[in-house]
């Protein structure tokens, strides 16, 4: 997915529920932050939001522009309405988001987490594919070891464990 993909997914969802903020959690979040991230990030299709202020509308959102859709065969991607359940986030991610909103989302902001707090969520889900992204942001210095490790301090003690625990043992430590 491209940023300007990740874009028509957001002034599409925006439109389809009326909501002027959504809120990107997968890994095309970090288009957010790097509108043109290496290719190896950028391999899913997908792009999983949820409004901001209405997260019961996201399953509107999967059925207009969701996997199968017509706007999905018609473009390649598509959007997932999620919850904000969905992913386990630190303490102030809210904090960090990083706004998407111009012309081409027709002023519908698109609110991606930060890169810490998707690594931080990747390494919480813990599937290979989220360990590999992971990775691929350390690898090319997205983000940093030690500022993952930071913003895992606002989870609780157990998952700041895991989060280090996965740091070591599944992702190696490229930038030390």
């Amino acid at each position: 997915m491209r940023r300007q993909d990740l874009e028509h997914i957001i002034r599409a969802a925006g439109g389809i529920i009326q909501a002027d903020e959504l809120v990107i959690i997968g890994s095309q979040a970090i288009l957010g932050s790097y509108p043109h991230a290496p290719p190896e990030l950028l391999t899913s299709m997908e792009a999983d939001v949820y409004p901001l202020t209405q997260p019961g509308k996201a399953d509107l959102i999967d059925g207009s522009i969701g996997e199968g859709s017509l706007f999905h065969m018609e473009f390649g991607y598509y959007a997932h309405g999620i919850g904000p359940e969905t992913a386990f986030l630190p303490a102030r991610w809210r904090e960090r988001l990083v706004p998407i909103c111009n012309e081409n989302t027709r002023r519908v902001t698109g609110l991606c987490l930060h890169p810490c707090d998707l690594a931080v969520s990747k390494l919480l889900a813990g599937r290979d594919q989220d360990f590999r992204f992971v990775q691929a942001l350390l690898r090319h210095r997205l983000v940093s070891e030690d500022a993952i490790r930071e913003v895992a301090r606002e989870l609780g003690e157990e998952h700041e464990r895991l989060v280090n625990r996965r740091l070591l043992e599944r992702v190696g430590t490229p930038n030390r």
